[in-house]
């Protein structure tokens, strides 16, 4: 693990070595998870692609505090819940998917990487698509997991936000050593219960996220406007965009991801960019790590 500081905050990243393939493949994390959920797929890829995975500000151990310790990390129910009363104005330019492809562009000028393909799961996808419009001439194209969307339904935003919200509400620092709390962790959003290893790790990383980034991420992607620029985000891209769903997804379903999907040149009239994962709920690169990398690794190699 090796860190880069961009705007303050150390950044937490992993870079496997180079091979001869010229692109690097950079993956990107969803809300409240961290790098270390690619280690699957990455593990199954990184003999002859490099790969960069890292943690985004205030997830992980991308956070401006010198203890992410799940031992030593204070209560922040209290401090949440004052971060929520304020709303997100005052995040607006620090936690917004373009906030975060910014980060992006940073952390690949800094590592010298100079051609990339970005894969990004859930908001990690958003934050990639933002990412492609930022760098054209350094990202090559985009693979979207269990990411989609671009339909602003008022009600269900809201208590999507709402649910989030009371969710964040709740991460005192003894959550983690609950006994069998882990077990309620292998089941949500997917599709088979996971591993209880990866269960465990799903509760520390919400234990340790900043409350800023938790409530500001939470919040600046899921407005109105925030969700009606996707499409026309994903229509003006000129690299390839595909989008791998999971079948059993309830967060985001494969009709959502068919619908950002669409607005992509390569959707043409049959889905073309769209791949869809049996037995897959949320968390794909968990779920089905094969699969997935096994898609990955046909789409990069055949452009």
């Amino acid at each position: 693990m090796a860190t880069i500081e961009i705007l303050g905050v150390p950044h937490s990243y992993e870079l496997t070595a180079p091979t001869s393939y010229p692109h690097a493949l950079v993956f990107i994390h969803g809300w409240l998870n961290s790098r270390g959920y690619w280690q699957p797929v990455i593990s199954r890829l990184s003999v002859d692609l490099q790969c960069l995975s890292y943690d985004l500000r205030g997830f992980g151990e991308s956070q401006s505090q010198a203890e992410t310790d799940v031992n030593r990390v204070q209560t922040t129910s209290a401090l949440t819940s004052h971060l929520l009363d304020t709303a997100s104005s005052q995040f607006d330019s620090l936690y917004t998917p373009t906030a975060y492809a910014q980060d992006l562009a940073t952390l690949l000028q800094e590592l010298n990487i100079t051609s990339a393909w970005l894969i990004g799961h859930s908001l990690g996808g958003t934050i990639a698509l933002w990412a492609a419009a930022l760098m054209p001439e350094r990202v090559q194209g985009v693979i979207c997991i269990n990411a989609g969307g671009g339909i602003y339904l008022k009600e269900a935003f809201e208590q999507f936000r709402s649910a989030g919200q009371r969710f964040l509400q709740v991460r005192p620092r003894w959550l983690s050593q609950l006994p069998l709390i882990d077990l309620l962790f292998t089941r949500a959003s997917v599709a088979r219960p996971l591993d209880r290893y990866w269960a465990r790790q799903r509760v520390i990383d919400f234990v340790v996220a900043d409350p800023e980034a938790a409530v500001g991420a939470l919040l600046d992607s899921t407005t109105e406007e925030e969700v009606n620029r996707l499409p026309q985000l994903v229509s003006q891209l000129k690299q390839p965009v595909y989008f791998l769903a999971g079948v059993d997804d309830k967060v985001m379903e494969p009709k959502y991801v068919r619908h950002l999907a669409s607005f992509h040149r390569l959707f043409q009239y049959c889905a073309d960019n769209v791949i869809e994962i049996p037995d897959c709920g949320h968390l794909a690169m968990l779920e089905q790590p094969d699969a997935v990398a096994s898609h990955i690794r046909a789409i990069v190699n055949g452009q």
